[in-house]
């Protein structure tokens, strides 16, 4: 260090002021992104910097060293699984070699031995020389000994005098089997065989049987063909190899048959099972014995990682500690410090919507947090003050708004009055003019019942029930006027009768649909009303009503001016002329539905139009 400061004093000035300069440059570099970083924490919630704490003092070391654990410990565990498989294989070889070898020695000493060859050969003059012959071979115990209950050995040879049964037999007798067949098409001396025999000759019940053949040529073929077959227990092989206690699934494979496996599947009576299971496979192991090649596969098992963590106990304690109960205690002393002072500023601010703020009581710290507490309360002690005066003027606009409102609803009210008035008198007058029939009686009785609902302004709703007796006296009183050329369907669903609606507002789509479709049509039509409950969704469904009319109908102009009437509905709209009716039906249900209302026009010129209007109603 000093080496470098002498160094320094040697350079001529103008250097010495470049490299003084360039150190000033990069110390204000590395001021400004310190200062733009604790600007950016500034910004920041503070339950949010708990969290950025949480995280990369708890969370994150904590995830990274278990992670690293789980890891050695996982990877310990495959490298002592993958041994173990590899000794299972092993293990598993020798076994099977040694129970093939077992047969294939005896197989050898059958092939050598001449006593055995001279009695193969030797044609006998009848059945009681060859009984006579048998009994001599049998006594000689050739063939008994250790072992020999697990196999099952049978010569065959191209002798006729020799009588099937026993440990001999002919060849004629096996010359249509398929394992003879398999084994003289192999072109091999000797071959082990597996397969499922199921051709029931003799007549015996089918199983999977292990075959040990070869053929006996030692000396010579001058006599005929001669073959052995030894035949080993299957189960007791498929014992020996569960007895073996392996750990793991084995399977014994030809191809992609199952010979044998450890797991029990498959009885000797069944037929060999498909292997499925290669994407399991840890270890697999060739081998071909005598001709016959054969697969091994061990299986993956899950690893037991708790095993290893619990070999590992002190590494995981250890860091339990250094990554959760350190950081904890360090949380513990930031909460009573922070969150616990501003849960309690929190419980303050929660009661705003009172008429008069809260102040807090007990001030503690000297930090932001406590500032912060005695800004508020002074900040409650000035909004008290100002709470008596706002709040009192904020309820004299409300009572004005409500007052509004009412006037509004009273000025739509004293437009229906007329509206109905009129045209049902009108109706009288045509009908009068037309028709000159004493039948004044009957429209008379259908006006009282129009008139009663229309004068009772008493309430803004009624039952649907009694909107459509209303809406049956519109129509009946209608039916004078028009005769033939009106006819009319109502349909409402017995749910929907006790609903309320607004007064007035389906007789008013009715009677649009007379004047303007039936009306305007020569040829007779028909008005069908259908009012039902819509498929409920949540707590909530849908009342549909429908007015249909096959009347004259409207060009897609209209029907689209139509429609944005009635979804636009307003007081101001009912200033202009037109469609009052409908413009203040449709105002009413937006007001009584907090616009909820949706309303649906569909028309076609000369067909008719449909109208359909759907408000929201608890289910």
């Amino acid at each position: 260090m000093l080496a470098r400061q002498m160094l320094f004093c040697r350079l001529p000035d103008a250097e010495r002021n470049l490299i003084v300069y360039g150190r000033q440059e990069k110390e204000r570099k590395n001021g400004k992104l310190a200062g733009k970083f604790y600007r950016k924490i500034n910004n920041i919630r503070l339950s949010r910097k708990l969290v950025i704490l949480y995280v990369f003092c708890v969370l994150l070391p904590l995830i990274a060293t278990d992670s690293v654990l789980l890891y050695i410990v996982r990877n310990n565990q495959q490298i002592k699984q993958f041994h173990a498989m590899e000794n299972a294989a092993s293990a598993m070889q020798y076994s099977l070699t040694n129970s093939i070898e077992y047969a294939a020695a005896m197989a050898r000493q059958i092939y050598t031995n001449e006593y055995i060859e001279r009695y193969l050969n030797t044609e006998y003059e009848d059945v009681l020389a060859y009984v006579a012959a048998y009994q001599d071979f049998v006594k000689t115990t050739l063939l008994r000994g250790a072992g020999m209950d697990s196999m099952l050995i049978t010569m065959y040879a191209d002798n006729p005098t020799i009588i099937n049964g026993g440990s001999f037999s002919r060849l004629s007798a096996i010359e249509d089997t398929g394992w003879y067949r398999t084994f003289t098409e192999s072109g091999q001396d000797t071959m082990l065989y597996f397969y499922y025999d199921n051709e029931k000759f003799p007549a015996v019940e089918s199983k999977r049987r292990i075959l040990f053949l070869k053929k006996l040529d030692f000396y010579g073929r001058s006599n005929g063909d001669k073959i052995l077959k030894i035949e080993l227990d299957y189960g007791n092989i498929v014992r020996s190899m569960v007895k073996l206690g392996y750990e793991f699934p084995v399977y014994v494979c030809q191809g992609d048959r199952v010979l044998l496996a450890n797991d029990g599947r498959g009885g000797s009576n069944q037929n060999f099972d498909r292997f499925t299971l290669k994407d399991k496979v840890g270890v697999s192991r060739e081998m071909t014995l005598y001709n016959c090649e054969l697969q091994i596969y061990i299986l993956e098992t899950e690893t037991d990682v708790l095993k290893g963590i619990r070999d590992n106990i002190p590494l995981v304690a250890l860091l339990l500690f250094t990554n959760t109960l350190l950081p904890w205690k360090l949380m513990k002393v930031l909460n009573r410090s922070l969150t616990v002072r501003i849960e309690r500023l929190s419980r303050v601010f929660d009661n705003v919507g009172d008429e008069e703020l809260s102040r807090i009581d007990e001030i503690s710290g000297n930090d932001e947090i406590g500032r912060l507490m005695e800004n508020y309360n002074r900040m409650a002690v000035r909004t008290n003050g100002l709470i008596q005066t706002v709040y009192k003027n904020r309820i004299r606009e409300q009572e004005m708004d409500i007052a509004r409102q009412n006037a509004e609803l009273l000025a739509l009210h004293s437009q229906i009055n007329p509206h109905f008035l009129f045209n049902a008198l009108e109706s009288i007058r045509m009908h009068c003019i037309l028709r000159n029939e004493p039948e004044m009686a009957g429209m008379v009785e259908k006006l009282a019942v129009m008139e009663r609902q229309n004068v009772d302004w008493s309430e803004d709703t009624v039952e649907i029930g009694k909107e459509m007796e209303f809406v049956e006296a519109y129509l009946s009183l209608q039916k004078y006027r028009f005769g033939d050329r009106l006819s009319y369907k109502l349909d409402v669903d017995e749910g929907c009768l006790n609903i309320r609606i607004p007064k007035l507002t389906v007789v008013t789509f009715v009677e649009n649909a007379c004047i303007h479709g039936i009306e305007k049509k020569a040829a007779p039509g028909w008005i069908f009303v259908r009012i039902y409950k819509e498929e409920r969704k949540g707590l909530y469904g849908n009342v549909s009503m429908e007015v249909e009319d096959t009347g004259n109908g409207m060009d897609e102009g209209e029907r689209q001016e139509m429609l944005g009437l009635m979804k636009n509905a307003s007081i101001d709209r009912l200033k202009e002329k037109g469609r009052v009716g409908i413009v203040n039906a449709c105002l009413r249900l937006k007001m009584v539905t907090d616009n909820r209302v949706e309303f649906a026009l569909e028309s076609e010129k000369g067909v008719g139009t449909i109208v359909q209007i759907r408000i929201p109603h608890e289910a």
